[in-house]
């Protein structure tokens, strides 16, 4: 499917894989890129020189565009953005605070910027910063998330500005993407369900825990600190909840998920680390290649944009 998004990108398809901590290295982005969506390399917290490697070792894999998610609360947030510029980075995405300030940097050097959003004032305030993009996660995402359903965020946004809108949380097969082009979106962005693809570098437990995971199996945890986190319910956020219904203290609670997320996604400690994930986990039931699953989420959609049903 052609869209102004995969114009504006270079990309076949108008899928994005989520710049996900830990789980999006470089070759889970190459190997996205490389089958026509847009890979993302998650920079998380991680130091400039980490991001800088991981850019090279991906064009290795592919010469096709791919980006960088950059979390603005990284402290090393200022030399990863330099070395989107430095290593000739086509796309950025961020997270966690506002890009404002290497926007100038960016535009220069010809980066595309696209925020993730998670309200409508955020969305007309990257609009008006010079974002080329903006995308809209809902709720139903894993890993840190806002108050909106994507079903009333993506709508309202798309009325609200005039650049391309990008549809993500809850969205794991052609339904989804189907649906997100109706309430307004340009392309989609999928995390879930590309931690189980086979070029997923995450532990296996992680990938099985998403398998095996049912409608009712995500909890969110940290909603009276307001960094609320989507994950896949286990030891961690049963004993997390309950000390947040206690009332206990934001540090004691920070404490409980410190490395949570490192210790599920390299060690595949699923019991006691986080294993974030969207409320679509309960939808993954197969492994498979970036490649196959772009393939699936685009001919899904396109059948039914067409007004033909899949199961037909």
């Amino acid at each position: 499917m052609k869209t102004e998004v995969t114009e504006l990108l270079g990309i076949e398809y108008p899928i994005i894989q989520g710049g996900m901590a830990w789980v999006a290295e470089y070759h889970l982005a190459a190997a996205v890129s490389e089958a026509g969506g847009l890979g993302i390399i998650g920079a998380s917290s991680a130091p400039a020189d980490w991001v800088r490697e991981q850019v090279r070792e991906a064009k290795k894999l592919t010469d096709k565009p791919f980006g960088v998610n950059i979390m603005l609360l990284n402290p090393n947030a200022d030399e990863v953005a330099k070395v989107i510029v430095e290593e000739g980075v086509q796309v950025v995405t961020t997270g966690a605070g506002n890009p404002e300030k290497y926007m100038e940097m960016w535009k220069a050097a010809g980066v595309k910027v696209i925020p993730v959003v998670a309200s409508v004032a955020q969305a007309v305030r990257m609009e008006r910063c010079g974002a080329d993009a903006v995308v809209c996660e809902g709720c139903e995402a894993g890993g840190h998330i806002g108050e909106s359903t994507t079903m009333v965020l993506v709508p309202q946004v798309a009325d609200a500005v005039s650049i391309p809108v990008i549809a993500a949380g809850g969205i794991a097969d052609g339904r989804g993407v189907a649906a997100a082009f109706m309430l307004g979106a340009k392309a989609v962005q999928v995390g879930t369900h590309f931690v189980v693809t086979e070029e997923s570098q995450v532990h296996e437990n992680y990938k099985e825990r998403i398998l095996k995971a049912k409608d009712i199996d995500t909890k969110v945890t940290g909603r009276t600190t307001g960094h609320p986190v989507r994950a896949l319910r286990n030891q961690m956020t049963r004993e997390y909840l309950k000390k947040e219904a206690a009332g206990a203290s934001f540090e004691e609670l920070e404490l409980m998920t410190l490395g949570g997320l490192r210790k599920a996604v390299v060690e595949g400690d699923v019991t006691t680390g986080s294993v974030m994930a969207g409320q679509s986990a309960g939808m993954v039931k197969e492994k498979m290649t970036c490649a196959q699953l772009i393939q699936k989420l685009n001919n899904e959609a396109e059948y039914l944009l067409k007004g033909t049903k899949i199961h037909e």
